[in-house]
């Protein structure tokens, strides 16, 4: 099936989507069998949730598509912004400074080589 795109997404996972792009921008255009080789010893935190993504991806090309597994690439990998967690934290004179605890939604788009 030529010009088949899969994708898989994560969605609200924590960590800011600046750091989590650093990670997307490495398997981007990797085989998914490389792609998964070097997310597993990276030692970012983004990685394990990207490897689950590609995971993803992969099963449902193969499932849904009967796309060849050896065959896939990453054609596209995203880290988009989630939904920011609003918090705060006291300083000194009663005042009080925001804390964001940011979120991605993790987007990754296998298709077969070729």
């Amino acid at each position: 099936m030529a010009g088949v795109e899969v994708r898989a997404v994560a969605r609200n996972v924590p960590g800011s989507p600046q750091k989590a792009g650093l990670v997307a921008d490495v398997i981007r255009g990797k085989s998914v069998e490389e792609a998964l080789n070097i997310l597993r010893f990276l030692p970012q935190k983004a990685a394990r949730h990207y490897l689950k993504v590609v995971q993803s991806a992969a099963a449902n090309a193969e499932t849904n598509f009967n796309l060849d597994p050896a065959e896939l690439v990453v054609v596209r990998a995203t880290a988009d912004k989630g939904r920011t967690l609003k918090r705060y934290r006291p300083k000194a004179r009663g005042r009080v400074g925001p804390i964001l605890k940011r979120s991605s939604h993790l987007t990754v788009v296998v298709a077969e080589r070729g």
